[in-house]
């Protein structure tokens, strides 16, 4: 589910810079990066008599009571701001291209807290509990897939304003 395994530009061994922002697709996380490439954010809830406990990032079991009854739901998108730092240096690549940005945790909605980056709003606005709504960075190389597979790029959840 995260990002950052140091996957290459180019899919591979060749001469691309590597990436660390770059999602590992797999079986199960594959709805996930398939709704953010629509604009839609999941979660995954748990299902289990007397639970109901919503949960990111994403696990194919419930961290509450362990139950492996959980599905994928549709968030609202809607967040209030918990925690950021404003990040000014980071030697990973793209990341030092994108200095400085606004590493964040926010509360979705639904409940969990998740890690992402603030976006379309100066860092001396901040303030913890304003309310923000999801977005997607689109990233433009093309691919969804680590083999290099055609496809309209990945679609990663950032927040703004509301």
């Amino acid at each position: 589910m995260t990002a950052g395994t140091g996957k290459r530009a180019d899919g591979g061994g060749g001469a691309g810079a590597p990436r660390f922002d770059v999602p590992e697709v797999d079986a199960f996380t594959r709805p996930y990066w398939d709704a953010a490439a629509e604009g839609r954010l999941l979660l995954r809830r748990c299902r289990a008599a007397g639970c109901g406990a919503a949960h990111h990032y994403p696990r194919e079991f419930c961290p509450s009571c362990w139950s492996e009854d959980v599905v994928w739901e549709q968030a609202t998108g809607r967040a209030t701001l918990y925690t950021w730092s404003v990040v000014h240096r980071n030697d990973l690549p793209p990341f030092g291209e994108r200095v400085p940005y606004v590493a964040a945790v926010v509360e979705l909605a639904e409940g969990p807290r998740m890690m992402t980056e603030i976006i379309d709003c100066p860092a001396d606005a901040l303030r913890i509990g304003m309310p923000l709504t999801v977005r997607f960075r689109r990233d433009g190389d093309g691919r969804r897939d680590g083999d290099g597979a055609d496809g309209p790029g990945y679609a990663v959840p950032v927040f703004g304003p509301v």
